[in-house]
C-alpha cells in the first residue's frame, strides 16, 4: 500500500512536468533546474486533543508539495499543512517535492502522539480503563443544577429535576465524541420540549489543572442546551462516579452542572417514590387487578376478578415508596390474608428494599429485605421477595411478585398512585 500511495504521488507530481515540457516548443522555455532537496519540519500542538500537528516544508526549489501519512493511509498537498491524528501513537510521514529539475522524497520522519488517556480527567470522563466509553446523568440529588455569579456567588440550586431531565444520557468516547439521549425529550425554556439528540465532536484542553472541553459541533451542548459562551465547558471534578462541568454563559453568570454514572433504573425508580415519598394501591378501579401463573403464562392459576370486587381490606392498603429505600405498608384496620383468604388482623410495616436492574422481564425491580414483608397479597413471592416493574407511569404501575425462574409462580399486580 505505501508503494502504491507513493507511487500515485509521484504520478500525480509528474502531470504538471510533462505538460510544461509539451509546451517547450511552442514556448521556446526548456523545463530545467536542480532537483529539489525535499525536507520538513513539524510542530506538535501539546494544548489540547485531538492533537493537531503542522508541518512545513524546508525543501529548496520545489514548488509542488505532497504530504503522504503513511501511517493513515491519506496524503495532503502545500507547503505548510496541518493534520489532525485521533489517536495516540507513531506515525510516519514523508514529503514529495516536485520542481523544474525533478521531484525529491524526503526522509520518513516518526511522529509520535501523545495519548490523552494519561490526563486523569480525561481517563475518568471517558472511561480510559474500561471501553473508551462512558455515559452520564444528571445526578438526582439536590444542587445538582446551580447558577452562579461571574465571581462565584450562588444565585439558584436546583432541588428535583424533571423526568424528561433525569433520563438524559450523555455518552463521552475517547474518540472526542459526545452523544446526547434524551429517552424522549429535552427540557428547554422552563418545560420539557421536543428532543434535542445529537451528536458531537470535542475538543479537550488539560490546561495544567483547570482542564476543559470544547464542543465543535454547531447546535451541540453538554447538560443544559442553553447557549454556553464558546461551547466550552470547565471540568471541576471527574471520578469514576461523578462529573462536575461549568460554563460561562453569555450574560456573564455561570452554570454549574452534576453528572452521575447513567443508571436506565433511575428514572424508574423517580415515578415510584416521586421523587422524595410516593404511595400505590390496587387498582380496583381495573379488571383483574391480581393474576396470577407462570412467566410464560401469568393468568394460568388464577385470572383474576372484576373491576371493584377486590375485599375492601385488600383495596384499601396502601404502600408508600421512598428515595431512602423504605416502603411502608398501611393495612389500616385488616389485612387480607392467603391463610384462610379472608380478612385477618392488620400487618402494617415497614421493610427496606433493594433497587436496581431487573433479573428478568421488566425495567427495574425491588426486593424486599424483612421477612413477611409484601406487596399486594400475602402470599405473592414469600422467599424471594422479588418484585419487578413491568410498566409505570405517573398514574399507574404494573408489578410481578416472583422472579419466575425455573417455571415458578409469579402475581401480576396492577397498581394506582394514590
Amino acid at each position: 500500500m505505501k508503494n502504491i500511495v507513493r507511487a500515485a504521488a509521484l504520478g500525480f507530481l509528474a502531470v504538471p512536468l510533462l505538460l510544461a515540457s509539451c509546451q517547450k516548443d511552442n514556448d521556446k522555455y526548456e523545463l530545467s533546474g536542480p532537483v529539489p532537496q525535499s525536507s520538513f519540519t513539524y510542530q506538535v500542538d501539546a494544548t489540547e486533543f485531538p492533537t493537531v500537528v503542522t508541518f512545513t516544508s524546508t525543501a529548496k526549489d520545489g514548488f509542488l508539495y505532497q504530504w503522504n501519512f503513511l501511517g493513515q493511509n491519506a496524503v495532503q498537498s502545500g507547503a505548510t499543512v496541518k493534520r489532525t491524528f485521533p489517536r495516540a501513537g507513531t506515525y510516519e510521514v514523508e514529503l514529495i517535492t516536485a520542481g523544474r529539475g525533478g521531484t525529491g522524497i524526503s526522509a520518513k520522519q516518526t511522529i509520535t502522539i501523545p495519548d490523552a488517556c494519561t490526563n486523569n480527567a480525561f481517563s475518568k470522563l471517558v472511561d480510559c480503563a474500561g471501553g473508551g466509553t462512558r455515559v452520564w446523568s444528571f445526578s438526582n440529588q439536590p444542587g445538582a443544577i446551580v447558577r452562579e455569579t461571574a465571581a462565584g456567588v450562588q444565585i439558584s440550586s436546583s432541588t428535583t429535576l424533571p423526568a424528561c431531565q433525569l433520563d438524559d444520557q450523555f455518552s463521552f468516547s475517547n474518540g472526542f465524541t459526545v452523544n446526547y439521549e434524551s429517552a424522549g425529550g429535552t427540557f428547554q425554556n422552563g418545560a420539557c420540549g421536543n428532543s434535542l439528540n445529537r451528536s458531537s465532536n470535542f475538543v479537550f484542553r488539560p490546561n495544567g489543572n483547570n482542564p476543559q472541553l470544547v464542543v465543535q459541533t454547531k447546535g451541540g451542548f453538554i447538560g443544559l442546551p442553553d447557549s454556553v459562551s464558546n461551547k466550552t465547558y470547565d471540568i471541576l471534578e471527574a471520578t469514576d462516579t461523578r462529573l462536575r462541568l461549568r460554563g460561562t454563559n453569555p450574560d456573564g453568570t455561570r452554570t454549574i452542572v452534576t453528572y452521575s454514572i447513567y443508571d436506565a433504573t433511575a428514572p424508574i425508580k423517580l415515578l415510584l417514590t416521586g421523587g422524595s415519598s410516593k404511595t400505590w394501591k390496587l387498582d380496583n378501579a381495573t379488571d383483574a387487578p391480581i393474576v396470577v401463573g407462570t412467566e410464560a403464562a401469568p393468568t394460568t392459576y388464577f385470572a383474576g376478578v372484576n373491576a371493584g370486587d377486590l375485599p375492601a381490606c385488600q383495596s384499601d392498603d396502601e404502600y408508600t415508596f421512598t428515595t431512602a429505600n423504605v416502603m411502608t405498608y398501611e393495612a389500616f384496620a385488616e389485612t387480607f390474608s392467603a391463610n384462610g383468604f379472608s380478612c385477618q388482623a392488620p400487618q402494617s410495616g415497614t421493610s427496606p428494599f433493594v433497587f436496581g436492574p431487573s433479573a428478568g422481564a421488566g425495567l427495574a425491580q425491588l426486593t424486599l429485605t424483612r421477612p413477611g414483608a409484601f406487596i399486594a397479597t400475602t402470599d405473592a413471592s414469600p422467599t424471594e421477595r422479588v418484585y419487578r416493574i413491568l410498566s409505570i407511569d405517573a398514574q399507574k404501575m404494573t408489578i410481578r411478585a416472583g422472579s419466575g425462574l425455573n417455571g415458578g409462580t409469579v402475581f401480576t399486580v396492577k397498581m394506582v398512585a394514590k
